[in-house]
């Protein structure tokens, strides 16, 4: 009894621990997630008007509608710091500052040239800041604790000024010295392990995605996916994690257009078809929680069409070029290897996930969801 209370004790640790990181990484991004959409999108139109030779890339119209698409990207740490901040408990503008650091142009020029920087007799890693995430969001935890520290041990007449001062120098050394390099390193680690087991199989890879990404949503899983999918984006230009998601969005509209034609209470019918609706868009939590999940064959025929359509995905070598979730605003931000193969995945999971569900028995479940009459 006892070896089965330490054992259950364990298993709730790491639950925990899970838990713990996937609320921080989900507060930490949750706050920018529609304007890193929106800047993925400007840039995935940005990239098609050049594709098709209607902007220049060295033409001047061109250099600012992409530096207002870039500046989300490239200043990323400054609105990490402050999500992450204000998540952590940390002040805020002092964890700005510490990223405005990390970006300083007189540090990322030579960091770009692999130029050595010796700071307090030790060398300082050239590390690509811009557009980074794990660096940052190091950076900020160890705040906390400075900050606690300082609040304790300063005297209340020097605490104002010198808490900020020290937490300044301490963690901006501390991050330039060590955690950038770590996060670094942390990022190109996920980002080549990733890689192996995508060309391993990239269908096996889309089959397995498009699985269970949307049960992942359901506990806030998916995520732990956005820093190693915005990483890909910074390292190489592009990431298949986004795709390869794509089709299981679309699937989770099918399946509630689907219960909107057969569902015969009026009000059932409305929320299946806004849900249905919001889920194309990209929002797919309404038809999720609202609809296909509490009448679990819908959910069932979501998770078989995710993995269809993202197994094409795979095959079709369809990628993002900017961060953002898929869904029909956000299809500019797919403009790249292997577009057309994403649209026919992503219709393949929408259609599947629809006739399944238009010929799966659902009376009971229909039963169920009715609303009472009065």
């Amino acid at each position: 009894m006892e070896v089965h209370n330490q054992e259950t004790s364990v298993n709730h640790s790491k639950r925990s621990a899970v838990n713990i990181i996937i609320d921080g990484i989900s507060g930490i991004f949750l706050p920018i997630v529609n304007i890193l959409s929106a800047a993925g999108i400007m840039k995935g139109l940005l990239a098609g008007a050049a594709a098709l030779k209607l902007l220049s890339t060295t033409e001047d119209t061109y250099i600012v509608l992409n530096a207002m698409a870039d500046s989300l990207f490239y200043y990323l740490p400054i609105l990490l710091a402050y999500t992450a901040a204000r998540k952590f408990k940390a002040n805020p503008f002092t964890a700005v500052v510490i990223a405005g650091v990390l970006l300083y142009p007189g540090l990322t020029t030579r960091f770009a040239d692999h130029e050595s920087i010796r700071f307090l007799g030790m060398d300082v890693t050239s590390v690509n800041y811009p557009a980074s995430a794990i660096p940052i969001i190091l950076a900020v935890g160890l705040l906390v604790y400075v900050e606690r520290i300082c609040v304790k041990v300063l005297p209340e007449v020097i605490r104002e000024f010198f808490t900020p001062l020290i937490s300044i120098v301490v963690v901006s050394s501390a991050t330039l010295l060590v955690f950038g390099p770590v996060g670094s390193l942390a990022g190109n680690v996920l980002a080549q392990g990733y890689s192996l087991v995508y060309h391993f199989s990239p269908v096996g890879a889309g089959i397995v995605l498009g699985a269970i990404i949307q049960p992942m949503v359901i506990f806030g899983l998916h995520w732990s996916l956005v820093p190693l999918a915005i990483n890909n984006i910074n390292l190489s230009g592009s990431d298949t994690i986004l795709a390869l998601m794509g089709p299981a969005a679309f699937a989770q509209a099918g399946a509630a257009l689907a219960v909107f034609f057969r569902a015969k209470d009026k009000k059932f019918k409305t929320l299946s078809l806004s849900a249905s609706i919001s889920a194309l868009f990209g929002v797919t939590e309404p038809a999720m929680f609202g609809v296909n999940l509490p009448m679990r064959k819908p959910m069932i025929a979501v998770c078989c069409a995710g993995a269809i359509g993202g197994g094409m995905a795979g095959m079709f070598g369809s990628s993002a070029i900017s961060f953002a979730f898929p869904g029909l605003a956000t299809l500019p931000a797919y403009l790249g290897d292997g577009f057309g193969g994403f649209l026919i995945a992503c219709t393949a999971g929408f259609l599947i996930a629809l006739i399944a569900t238009l010929f799966v028995k659902l009376e009971p479940e229909l039963g169920r969801m009715q609303t009472p009459s009065k």
